[in-house]
């Protein structure tokens, strides 16, 4: 089928209170953005909208329907049940909205929109997808999959009731739906090998952004914010324990010993209380930004050296396609997708994750020889930055996902036509 005579009608679930979380929010602005000069109508779908009433905008071709939250809840149904309701009610106002349904598709981004996709199949003839941004145990697990494995595997305590309700409960969801894109190829594995879906049912779909690379001059930017002129590590995401910082904070302090001329920048908000405890003695080494908007966020791409992301999970991270897209190497951790994301030696450094069968470890002095060598090795750096900037522009690129993902919805119309 050629995709560019591609008509189908295609709803984009997002959930309003959550849209941030995981980067579903950036994932689906991606995907609308991808999609808006090809044939395919496109609708995204706001649950749980803090809009008053139920409300259709269109913007730039795309249709956004906003679907308020319930305006006073039923206090005595479990949270379950509530949402169950809410999507029946949902379904219904989507009946008002779909006359045609000869291709329709829905694409889902939340692993607990379960009880929506039933619902969805009993009232239209669709095809129902879902891309995995998250799955729930691995921030609980840290990413841990010989942890998780050891927990489904074992006698019943009170953990394992966690994890097991979280793992039926996603395995439902991917039983029900038609097709799953993963984000990772680590992902994949773990959705066939774990969860016993098919393979034929699984595609792996790397995110892809548009381009902002400014390229802006670094010593101005160096100057508008206060930078000195050294050589610069950058931190960027959440201050929060899956980010693996810590690590990253106690690196820098080996680093320090061995080479006082050099800056540690952490863009992120999160408890700073616990990480500034890390900082002692260094303070002035470092700078803490708190939260900033998209594009100062970019321009500290442009003043860095060095990214580090010592994260315990990641699936298909923004973070590291932004740090590629600015050529920037990055030392990350061998963590579920991160791992796939970085080519050792080539884009840039890897520091593995130690599994244990109850916890992940990160050994900081590695970590800080790894940020040692790219320091004392410009030339190196500048390759690793360069190959960086290659890999963002053939695989990671808004160019790159705009044909993945329009190339799949073709392949969807061809099996309805089989």
């Amino acid at each position: 089928m050629d995709e560019s005579s591609l008509t189908m009608d295609l709803y984009i679930f997002n959930e309003t209170n959550r849209a941030a979380v995981y980067g579903i929010g950036t994932y689906i602005r991606e995907l609308s953005a991808a999609l808006k000069e090809s044939a395919i109508n496109v609708c995204v779908v706001h649950l749980m909208s803090d809009k008053p009433d139920v409300e259709m905008v269109q913007t730039n071709h795309i249709r956004h329907l906003f679907i308020p939250s319930p305006i006073q809840p039923n206090t005595s149904l479990d949270s379950l049940k509530k949402r169950e309701l809410y999507y029946r009610s949902v379904v219904y106002l989507l009946r008002l909205q779909i006359t045609d349904t000869n291709a329709l598709v829905f694409h889902m981004n939340h692993s607990k929109n379960h009880k929506l996709a039933e619902e969805l199949k009993k009232v239209f003839n669709c095809v129902i997808i879902t891309s995995i941004h998250c799955l729930e145990w691995s921030f609980l697990l840290f990413g841990n999959v010989t942890h998780f494995r050891k927990i489904v595997a074992s006698a019943n305590d009170e953990l394992k009731k966690n994890i097991d309700e979280m793992y039926r409960r996603e395995k439902d969801y991917f039983d029900i739906v038609d097709n799953i894109i993963c984000l990772s190829e680590n992902t994949r594995q773990i959705i066939q090998n774990d969860y016993l879906i098919k393979p034929k049912k699984i595609k792996v779909i790397y995110n892809g952004l548009s381009d902002n690379n400014s390229k802006q001059n670094r010593q101005f930017l160096q100057t508008k914010y206060n930078i000195p002129n050294l050589p610069v590590f950058l931190f960027a995401g959440r201050l929060a324990d899956i980010k693996g910082l810590v690590y990253a904070l106690r690196a820098f302090k080996y680093v320090l010993k061995t080479q006082s001329k050099c800056h540690f920048i952490i863009a992120g908000d999160g408890s700073f209380d616990i990480y500034m405890k890390e900082c002692e003695d260094i303070w002035m080494n470092v700078t803490w930004t708190g939260k900033i908007e998209k594009d100062k966020l970019y321009d500290l791409y442009s003043i860095a050296d060095i990214g580090v992301m010592p994260s315990f999970h990641e699936q298909c991270s923004y973070v590291a396609i932004e740090m590629m897209m600015h050529g920037l190497p990055i030392i990350g951790s061998t963590t579920t997708g991160l791992k796939e994301m970085i080519i050792d030696g080539e884009t840039g450094l890897h520091i593995p994750v130690i599994e244990y069968d109850d916890r992940v470890d990160i050994d900081a002095s590695l970590l800080a020889d790894k940020m040692l060598y790219l320091l004392q090795n410009p030339e190196k750096r500048k390759t690793l930055g360069v190959n960086a900037r290659k890999r963002y522009e053939t695989v990671y690129s808004s160019e790159v996902f705009s044909r993945n993902m329009t190339n799949f919805y073709a392949s969807l119309l061809e099996k309805e036509r089989l």
